[in-house]
């Protein structure tokens, strides 16, 4: 099949957009620096070594050792700003820019291009995070085997989308509904992996796309079928989901210790027919065992029988013979 290049949508409702188109980590000969945030680490005492507070929070490491105490769990920042103290601006770390003021490249334009630089804001971010998980996918497909996901999301209400291909690609913020839960959508691809051992290639099309905005979801976990195209070649096929805002951006989270809203799963292509004629190769060597089984059994049991009537036979013909004999005998006496 071709694959798509433009994102799709999936929805159940007539409210449906107007114009919908459609291992570790770390660098070579450095060891990864890794940052203990939150309540990743168990409570260490103040003046720990390696910067771990009594409320978890944690030393940035990568900013020169003037990280802030995670704000989540009772930063001093926002303490320091109510008694009246100056706030640090940036929180006293190194930051590159907060917008495209001093950037050289081109404006985004909503349009699936890059390089560029987004001016559009971050926009909202909800305290109760939205989360997705695959709740069931097969794990061996036939080649061109059409095929079901189950998608499940919580926290998302899957009511908003700006068409990529019209120009709402990172043009809008995120927003939250009147609960304060995310609004957006989710996606769906797949792609052939073509290699388990090293991380792939992203920049091309994959092999099944679809965006779901079906007016759907909310506080609670619910499931969506994906229904998904055959795929035309054999190997590896991951499959992934994971949640939108509004423009596609992945929903920001209130934590840095918090797992996004995207899953994965793995499926062989190719592997349902190749079990199918394993399978029938099993069952044909062992109707052959079965049938060869039979034969030994039966030849050892006609040779048995054999054997049995012979010496039965044989027996009965002596006794007869000595009987007869010596009854000739003893009448000559």
């Amino acid at each position: 099949m071709s694959a798509a290049c433009d994102y799709s949508y999936v929805g159940q409702s007539a409210a449906a957009p107007a114009a919908p188109v459609a291992g570790h980590s770390g660098s070579h000969g450095a060891d990864p620096v890794v940052v203990p945030v939150g309540n990743t680490v168990p409570d260490q005492g103040a003046g720990d070594a390696d910067g771990v507070g009594q409320d978890g929070g944690a030393q940035d490491a990568g900013a020169g050792g003037a990280g802030a105490e995670d704000a989540a769990a009772g930063g001093a920042g926002a303490e320091d700003a109510a008694a009246g103290e100056e706030v640090v601006e940036d929180n006293g770390l190194d930051v590159l820019g907060t917008n495209c003021d001093d950037s050289d490249l081109a404006p985004h334009t909503g349009f699936q291009e890059s390089p560029a630089c987004v001016e559009s804001s971050h926009g909202e971010v909800s305290d109760q995070a939205p989360s997705l998980l695959i709740v069931d996918a097969p794990e061996a497909i036939a080649v061109g085997e059409d095929f079901e996901m189950q998608v499940a999301t919580r926290n998302l209400v899957r009511d908003r989308f700006l068409g990529a291909a019209a120009g709402g690609y990172y043009l809008e913020s995120s927003f939250l509904n009147e609960e304060g839960l995310q609004r957006g959508h989710f996606h769906t691809a797949c792609r052939i992996l073509p290699s388990v051992d090293e991380a792939p290639d992203s920049s091309g099309a994959p092999e099944f796309f679809v965006a779901t905005q079906d007016n759907g979801g909310g506080a609670g976990s619910d499931t969506v079928t994906i229904q998904v195209n055959g795929i035309d070649v054999a190997g590896e096929l991951q499959c992934t989901s994971w949640a939108g805002d509004g423009s596609h951006r992945t929903p920001m989270m209130t934590k840095a210790n918090q797992t996004p809203a995207i899953d994965s799963v793995r499926i062989t292509v190719g592997g349902a027919a190749d079990a199918d004629a394993a399978d029938a190769d099993a069952a044909d060597a062992a109707a052959a065992e079965d049938a060869a089984a039979g034969a030994d059994n039966g030849d050892a049991a006609g040779a048995d029988n054999g054997d049995a009537a012979g010496a039965d036979n044989g027996d009965a013909a002596g006794a007869d013979i000595g009987d007869a004999a010596g009854a000739g005998v003893g009448a000559g006496e």
